[in-house]
């Protein structure tokens, strides 16, 4: 077997290449990094901990955003120029930048504006999005959201549907009660989803009618997104726990059609 080069280990490692400890071990280590470049944020103050802890965590990105880009050709499948070109360009290349940029930037003495600051600040909390890069979990939420899309696009359309038709009604029933139809939408949206915060009530016989129907189509409504997503959601583990199990049998019996081979052709 042709042993693999040192860029192509790092691809693996790094990106969603062959399943290892290595690559186990940097997405755990770049979640802590993650997590860790955050805390600055959370305070207003600036010390020397807070500064260090922010320099040493966007050394770490610069260093795995270098690690991405050598190994760009590997993550296209074309080993061309163009890969290395294309790859800044990419959307989680792009959030890594940013997430990237703004610190530099401070490092500069020229960037001393307060409201600059705050905003480049703000924009550091792009490195959030990362994580939706590393965690398994976020990727089995994804896989499953895609999954069930078109079931969810037709629960979300229903409930816009009916949030539309109870407003119409209801601003029609209780003329009195809503200065603007928006204040319709608002209490029909949390009549719907049964919170009522009791801030708008209806006074006539058909206005409490249609609360009463709303609360009871609103618990309907909120048990079939969780059934759909519990659906998919066993769907999806049963698919990954399905493709371990074939991973498994390949590392364990990598050579077995060769010895059978080899026992047919003894006899």
């Amino acid at each position: 077997m042709e042993e693999k080069s040192l860029r192509e280990r790092i691809y693996d490692m790094v990106e969603e290449g062959d399943g290892t400890r290595k690559r186990d071990f940097y997405d755990c280590f770049m979640i802590i990094v993650i997590l860790i470049s955050l805390i600055p944020l959370m305070d207003h103050r600036s010390s020397l901990l807070l500064t260090a802890l922010d320099r040493i965590t966007v050394a770490i990105f610069i260093v795995d955003y270098i690690l991405r880009w050598i190994t760009a050709d590997y993550k296209f499948r074309n080993r061309s120029f163009a890969s290395f070109v294309f790859y800044p360009f990419t959307p989680m290349a792009v959030i890594d930048l940013i997430s990237i940029l703004p610190s530099i930037i401070l490092i500069s003495k020229t960037f001393k504006a307060f409201r600059i600051i705050r905003l480049l600040k703000a924009f550091r909390a792009f490195r959030a999005f990362r994580l939706f890069r590393y965690s398994t979990s976020v990727r089995l939420i994804m896989n499953v959201m895609e999954s069930s899309r078109s079931s969810l696009v037709a629960v979300g359309s229903l409930v816009c549907g009916y949030i539309l038709l109870c407003s119409l009604i209801i601003f029609n029933v209780e003329p009195e009660m809503f200065d603007s139809f928006y204040d319709a939408i608002y209490w029909a949206t949390v009549s719907l989803t049964t919170i009522g915060y009791g801030d708008l009530v209806p006074t006539t016989f058909l206005g409490k009618l249609m609360t009463i129907l709303s609360a009871f189509f609103g618990v309907a409504v909120i048990a079939l997104p969780a059934g759909i997503m519990s659906a998919e959601f066993m769907n999806e583990l049963q698919k990954q726990e399905e493709a371990k199990k074939e991973e498994k049998l390949q590392v364990d019996d990598p050579e077995e059609p060769k010895e059978n081979g080899g026992k047919h052709e003894n006899l």
